[in-house]
C-alpha cells in the first residue's frame, strides 16, 4: 500500500487537509457556522464547473469562486454572523449558476462534462499527482498557520463577542478571515473528498472532539487528529476494498468518529466524578475554560 505512489501523494495532500479541516472545523462548530461550511461545499462545485465551462484549470476558479462567495457571505452577514436564511439562498444562486455551467460543458465539444462532475462530487485523492499533493500540502499548511495565528482573539470573539470587542478584538476582520479559511479548507477538500462529502471532513472530527473535551486548544489537536486518522483510516480500507470510493471511507470513518465520542466521554466523567458545584453532565463548547485569554 504504502509503496505506491498513488496512494503517497494521497497521505501527503490527505493528512495536510485533515488538519486544516480540523483546526477550521473546530471554529465551525463552537461558532454554529457548520451551515456555513456546507454553503462552501455547493461554492467549490460552482468553481470547479466554471473553470472548465471558461477553459481555465478547475483547481483555481475552484478556489476564487470559494473565495469570492466566502467574502460575499461575509459581507452579506454585516457586523454579525450571516444567518442561514441567507446562506440557504446563497446556495440555491451559487448552485444554479454551477448547473447552468455544467449545461454548458454538456452541449460544447470538451465533452468532459461527466468526468468534471465526477471529480467535483466525489473527489480524487487517489488521482493527484506530486506535484497536486504538494500544492495541497503548502494551501494546507497555509490555512493551518492562518488559524494557529488567530486562534486566540477568534475563540474569545466566538465565545463572547461583546467582551472581545472591548478588548479590541477586530470581531468583524476575524469573522471574515475565518470565513476566507473556511472557503479554503473547502476548496482543498473537494479534491479530497468531493464536494458532496467534504462536510463530514470538516464537521465530523471536530464534532467528535467537541463531544470529548471543552479544552479548546486540546479540543483543537483532537479534531485534526481525528481528521488524519480518519484520512489514514479510510484510505487503507479503499486499497484493501476497491469496490469502495476513498471519500466514501475517509467520511465513513469520521462519522462514525463523531457517533462513538460520546462513548469514551460518558467513561472519563465516570472516573472524574461530578464537579463540586455544578451537576454532572455532558462537556459544552461553551466553557473553554482557563484558555481564554
Amino acid at each position: 500500500m504504502i509503496g505506491d505512489p498513488l496512494v503517497q501523494h494521497a497521505l501527503v495532500a490527505g493528512t495536510a487537509i485533515a488538519i486544516a479541516c480540523g483546526l477550521v472545523g473546530w471554529f465551525a462548530v463552537l461558532r454554529a457556522q457548520v451551515f456555513a461550511a456546507d454553503a462552501m461545499s455547493h461554492f467549490a462545485f460552482t468553481g470547479a464547473v466554471a473553470g472548465v465551462a471558461i477553459g481555465i484549470d478547475p483547481r483555481v476558479s475552484l478556489f476564487a469562486v470559494t473565495f469570492v462567495c466566502a467574502l460575499l457571505l461575509a459581507a452579506l452577514g454585516g457586523r454579525s454572523r450571516v444567518d442561514d436564511v441567507t446562506i440557504g439562498i446563497a446556495i440555491t444562486w451559487v448552485l444554479g449558476l454551477g448547473v447552468l455551467g455544467l449545461s454548458f460543458v454538456a452541449t460544447g465539444s470538451s465533452g468532459g462534462s461527466g468526468a468534471t462532475a465526477a471529480n467535483a462530487l466525489f473527489g480524487t485523492i487517489l488521482g493527484l499527482d506530486a506535484a497536486q499533493a504538494q500544492v495541497a500540502a503548502v494551501i494546507a499548511a497555509v490555512i493551518v498557520v492562518m488559524m494557529l495565528v488567530i486562534a486566540r482573539p477568534l475563540l474569545l470573539a466566538s465565545v463572547d463577542g461583546v467582551v472581545a470587542r472591548a478588548r479590541g478584538v477586530p470581531v468583524l476582520v476575524l469573522g471574515v478571515v475565518f470565513l476566507v479559511a473556511l472557503g479554503g479548507v473547502a476548496a482543498e477538500a473537494t479534491q479530497a473528498v468531493g464536494a458532496l462529502l467534504l462536510l463530514g471532513l470538516i464537521a465530523a472530527p471536530a464534532g467528535a472532539a467537541h463531544r470529548l473535551t471543552s479544552r479548546p486548544y486540546l479540543g483543537m489537536s483532537m479534531a485534526a487528529g481525528i481528521g488524519v486518522g480518519s484520512v489514514w483510516l479510510g484510505l487503507w480500507i479503499a486499497t484493501i476494498a476497491p469496490n469502495i470510493p476513498p471519500s466514501s471511507a475517509i467520511t465513513g470513518v469520521a462519522a462514525a468518529a463523531f457517533f462513538a465520542a460520546p462513548l469514551p466521554a460518558r467513561s472519563l466523567r465516570r472516573m472524574r466524578g461530578p464537579v463540586i458545584g455544578r451537576p454532572a453532565g455532558p462537556a459544552t463548547v461553551s466553557e473553554p475554560g482557563a484558555e481564554l485569554p
